[in-house]
């Protein structure tokens, strides 16, 4: 029986290595031109440019209203947007492969907001969705033993994967929802308000456990917050979306040198001076750590994050229980209020000419 898992586990170890695209080597895994978002008549994007650099942690934040879930939403393909172009990994979303095929929508994981589990699935079988779809040849048992991985990967003990959501507390749930948008080993990790209702305890922990896994396994993330220790704490550069569109985008002292009135409100305002110091006390006054090495002041290159990035047998890997070590979560955090990559305020489209 042993010997026949073995053998299962190197075909499906073999058969991902086949068909799982070689992970993004460019600069920007995320690109938006001209993008126009509109609801009848009322518009909330009005030709928007983005651009995120990879292995970056990206900050989005804005007001109400603004358009922000719109954005992911749109990137994701959930929303169709009235003009302009989106292109994730290069290829431009539209012109994606049709769902069911191992295609660019395996390449990124999301939180939803409030973790939009299945009520009336486990927490193990809200993992096993993706996989379902994707990888459909896999046995039950190998299933089981991949989502109890990302379950523990994101914190949570072992036993949360028999859990029903109603089983478990807030913080609990954005884990589970953590652990469905890992289940892909993906490149790219979009998160929409992932501390908003928690206490700041378990925000805290909840930023650290990013940072990890983000450093860790090599991710991209697309972090929509209002959250200003987030912000302070694990974000590289901040997007900030006003007047429908991308007003401007960098390090918050970057961001400070702006003399937009809401930029000026949002991050000199007595939360976000509580934020700072809270940041600064937390680190002791130490200078803020470098996620990537070897980048210039100007920020042209981008190097790996540290830490060994998930291959496309991530999945035979994490059955075998072999996948990336992540440390604890609740370990000292790091701010990147400096950004590892940060130059004088970037233009939203960061490299068109």
């Amino acid at each position: 029986m042993a010997e026949d898992d073995s053998q299962f586990r190197d075909a499906v170890e073999a058969q991902a290595q086949g068909e799982v695209p070689e992970r993004f080597e460019g600069k920007y895994p995320i690109s938006i031109r001209g993008l126009t978002n509109a609801f009848g008549d009322q518009v909330i994007h009005d030709n928007l440019d983005l651009d995120v650099r990879k292995g970056e942690i990206l900050g989005v934040v804005g007001g109400s209203g603004t358009g922000k879930s719109v954005m992911m939403r749109s990137i994701i393909g959930l929303q169709r947007p009235q003009s302009g172009q989106i292109e994730v990994f290069g290829q431009n979303v539209e012109e994606d492969a049709p769902a069911g095929e191992i295609n660019l929508r395996s390449r990124w994981g999301v939180l939803f907001q409030g973790g939009a589990l299945f009520s009336t699935l486990t927490v193990g079988e809200n993992v096993q969705v993706p996989l379902k779809q994707f990888y459909p040849e896999l046995r039950p048992e190998l299933l089981d033993e991949i989502a109890r991985y990302k379950v523990m990967l994101t914190g949570l003990p072992e036993g949360a994967a028999s859990k029903y959501p109603a089983e478990l507390s807030g913080g609990m749930r954005k884990r589970a929802g953590l652990a469905r948008a890992l289940a892909l080993d993906p490149e790219l990790l979009f998160l929409d308000e992932p501390t908003a209702g928690l206490d700041p305890i378990g925000a805290a922990k909840f930023d650290d456990l990013t940072r990890e896994l983000a450093d860790t396994l090599d991710l991209t993330v697309f972090l929509i917050t209002h959250d200003l220790d987030t912000l302070y704490a694990i974000c590289d550069r901040v997007a900030v979306l006003a007047d429908k569109r991308v007003i401007a985008v960098g390090t918050i002292p970057e961001l400070l040198e702006t003399d937009h009135p809401w930029i000026q409100e949002y991050f000199n305002g007595a939360r976000a001076r509580a934020a700072q110091e809270s940041n600064a006390r937390a680190t002791h006054g130490k200078p803020p750590p470098r996620r990537v090495s070897g980048a210039p002041v100007g920020g042209a290159s981008v190097a790996p994050a540290s830490g060994a990035p998930v291959t496309p047998d991530g999945l035979a890997r994490a059955a075998q229980g072999t996948g990336a070590d992540v440390p604890a979560a609740g370990a000292s955090r790091g701010p990147a209020t400096n950004g590892p990559r940060g130059k004088a305020l970037d233009n939203p489209g960061d490299g068109q000419a």
